[in-house]
């Protein structure tokens, strides 16, 4: 084997190592764990970065080892999984600065940073899964690595928080199992392809392809968030802040909608999932999403609900470009898998920190932080401001293509989601802004924060001012060519084979 066999199960141990090594150290450990945490980073953001040159200059990086009969573990690269690999080696490396700042003092440090790294691990492994089989493998470790992180503080709540979450995920795995076993018994698990494999299935196996898209996407709905599906997501905002910026905009939400996108286009294909009536159901079902999310976070008064019933919404945009079956769509869709992440991990970082410092969870409690927490509250508005799209914010980026997307394939109807979510968008986020930068803050609120530091501690402030510059440049600079939209075109063009 050649070193290109081995980069991608490096890109995985480089923080599967580190976590097991974590889970022994003792609690007074804490530069040990610091050391490991950070070097993991370091050395899997050097990896992904001579993934990427590699395969600008046209190497194929691939892994196999056998695992079931006629269904090895493969983990490959490719320009779909660059995307959600470099995504998650980034906000890893955001996050774990965070979480050192936010968990200082706090017991369970080197179980949660064990758990933390094998949770980066499973998704990196799902990013790069090469066929259905792997992706199924690295799908539930990530439910198993994820479940201790939502019950971490170990209240009555976070237990009843972490039994709903293991009953949707696990449920939601066994539907994903029955989807894989069963169209293993159609074609095998050959590796993924542009363009997908089952073409020559379609006419002899019709239904049986149809039931096993609804197990698939049922499956993946779950972690996706698509309504009725989406029940633990609200629930599981009792974890800590860290964990809520990994559920929301890195691993678990994230992993749903890049299965769905593995599903429809590099295992049904364009072409076999239009043939068989697929997508018209799931774009119905990822509209309804949108609109029901953004009419719930209209309805929350605490801060971390109302992000919560946001990311339903808004990781649905990508389902939806999907689900449009079209290059422009699909460009929108793919953008807002990057975009969405940079901004909800940026409003999780800052809701974090407004609780962390001040106490403040509830959206009364906004008034005048601004004026306490400026760096804090103008990372906030970027993300906010982008989720509701405003130009030239990274939001507004996906939604245009979006729209442009569903005019392109005949489904002008789409266009009035687009609009009334951006409109709930704007209800939902705007007074939260208006509160945080022109309320009057309330007489308690003056005295409580008087003896108080300014902003907080640098380890907080950090990782959301870094995502939050982050969001606004990859809307800024959308038109070049190494940027998250450069990066999706490139992807649907292999696609589609424009």
């Amino acid at each position: 084997m050649t070193w290109t066999n081995w980069l991608p199960l490096a890109i995985v141990l480089s923080s599967l190592v580190p976590g097991l090594i974590i889970f022994s150290l003792r609690e007074d450990q804490t530069r040990l764990r610091v050391a490991l945490n950070l070097g993991g980073v370091v050395v899997k953001l050097a990896l992904v970065v001579a993934l990427i040159a590699g395969v600008d200059r046209g190497l194929q990086f691939r892994f196999e080892l056998p695992f079931l009969p006629g269904a090895p573990l493969v983990l490959q690269a490719d320009a779909l999984s660059l995307l959600f690999v470099a995504l998650s080696s980034v906000l890893w490396l955001a996050t774990t600065v965070y979480a050192i700042g936010y968990l200082e003092g706090s017991p369970l440090r080197s179980r949660f940073f064990g758990y933390f790294s094998l949770c980066v691990s499973a998704t990196v492994g799902l990013a790069l899964a090469g066929n259905l089989v792997s992706f199924l493998l690295f799908y539930e470790l990530l439910t198993l690595a994820t479940f201790p992180l939502v019950v971490h503080r170990g209240t009555p709540e976070s237990l009843r928080a972490g039994r709903v979450y293991l009953a949707y995920t696990v449920g939601g795995g066994t539907l994903l199992l029955m989807g894989v076993a069963l169209l293993h018994g159609l074609a095998g698990s050959p590796d993924f392809q542009p363009g997908g494999y089952l073409h020559a299935q379609v006419q002899e196996h019709d239904l049986a392809l149809r039931v096993g898209f609804v197990l698939l996407i049922v499956g993946l709905g779950v972690k996706a968030a698509l309504i009725p599906l989406h029940g633990w997501l609200p629930r599981a905002m009792v974890a800590p802040a860290p964990v809520s910026a990994l559920l929301h905009a890195v691993a678990v939400v994230k992993a749903g909608a890049f299965g769905i996108v593995r599903v429809v286009y590099d295992v049904y294909g364009a072409s076999a999932a239009a043939e068989l009536d697929l997508m018209q159901p799931l774009l119905w079902l990822a509209a309804a999403t949108i609109l029901y999310g953004s009419v719930r976070a209209l309805q929350q008064q605490e801060i971390k609900k109302r992000l919560a019933y946001s990311t339903i919404s808004q990781v649905s945009y990508i389902t939806l470009g999907v689900a449009l079956l079209g290059p422009i769509a699909a460009v929108g869709g793919l953008v807002h898998l990057v975009h969405q992440g940079l901004m909800k991990v940026t409003l999780f970082y800052c809701a974090g920190n407004f609780a962390e410092t001040l106490g403040v969870h509830r959206i009364r409690e906004m008034d005048g932080i601004g004026r306490r927490m400026p760096l804090t509250m103008t990372a906030f508005s970027i993300g906010a401001l982008g989720m509701i799209g405003i130009p030239p914010m990274a939001g507004f980026v996906s939604k245009w293509y979006l729209g442009l997307g569903a005019l392109e394939v005949g489904q002008d109807w789409v266009l009035l989601v687009l609009i009334g979510s951006a409109l709930l968008n704007a209800g939902y986020f705007l007074p939260l802004l208006w509160r945080g930068w022109f309320a009057p803050p309330a007489d308690w609120h003056e005295n409580n924060w008087a003896n108080e530091r300014w902003e907080t501690h640098w380890m907080l402030l950090l990782p959301a001012v870094f995502t939050a510059l982050l969001a606004l440049l990859v809307g800024l600079l959308a038109g070049t060519a190494l940027s998250p939209l450069g990066w999706s075109q490139l992807i649907v063009n292999r696609e589609f084979e424009i």
